[in-house]
């Protein structure tokens, strides 16, 4: 959702401001960031896009009124982004629940769906789970460098594309009913991936840290859940 407000983009964060600064607060901060990043400032860091990006923040912020519509758009998106969350989980799990009873009679065996889902599954999660926190921390050197968000953003996309192939090779085969648990939490660790994602994909061309804190968050329930399924199919074994 976008308005005039530019609801997308995180003025608090642009201006260095809590998101319960007082308007003083809020207009001593637009004063010194102008002043550090006037073009006629020696600051290496004073572009147009800085300036014009501080400028748009004060605009919103510096006016009560404004303010006030740009802080219920963000409720408002904030809402209907978990909102559509929870649908999709509802959704998957539905999903889940008839591609199971539809398999039931299936003579699949334990070492056959081990060797052709579970495995191979396993592994393409660990490529996009176990390389979060380095990027993450590699990116944070300078999120408005280039070559960083580059860097980052290849990740992420190599994390997709590691995704597709795991949603395809769970759908390659039915579980037997022994490791249907386990099966569950992988299917939900997909899902989970899938949001985590979509979350962090939206920080790199908004810059707003709640997106990755959030796109972190479903990748550290994912985790979890992956190790669950592990923990219920070797139970079984």
């Amino acid at each position: 959702m976008k308005s005039k407000t530019g609801v997308e983009t995180n003025h608090y964060e642009t201006l260095g401001v809590a998101e319960s600064a007082t308007q003083g607060q809020v207009k001593q901060a637009y004063r010194k960031l102008a002043k550090q990043f006037h073009p006629d400032s020696q600051n290496k860091e004073a572009t147009h896009e800085k300036i014009a990006q501080v400028n748009a923040a004060y605009e919103v912020l510096g006016d009560a009124k404004e303010r006030q519509r740009y802080d219920t758009e963000r409720q408002l998106l904030a809402k209907a982004q978990r909102q559509a969350r929870v649908n999709r989980t509802v959704d998957s799990q539905n999903h889940y629940r008839k591609r199971r009873s539809a398999n039931a009679s299936n003579t699949t065996t334990i070492e056959q769906w081990m060797r052709g889902v579970f495995n191979p599954t396993d592994r393409l999660i660990g490529k996009i789970i176990n390389p979060l926190k380095a990027e993450v921390r590699s990116l944070s050197a300078d999120p408005f460098d280039d070559e960083l968000m580059e860097a980052f953003q290849a990740y992420l996309e190599d994390c997709q594309e590691s995704l597709e192939k795991a949603k395809a090779k769970f759908k390659s085969m039915p579980n037997p009913a022994s490791v249907a648990s386990g099966a569950a939490n992988l299917y939900y660790c997909l899902n989970q991936l899938e949001d985590g994602l979509e979350e962090i994909e939206r920080f790199t061309y908004t810059y707003d840290d709640s997106y990755l804190h959030t796109g972190q968050e479903l990748f550290r329930i994912s985790a979890g859940l992956r190790k669950d399924a592990k923990a219920e199919i070797k139970a079984v074994l």
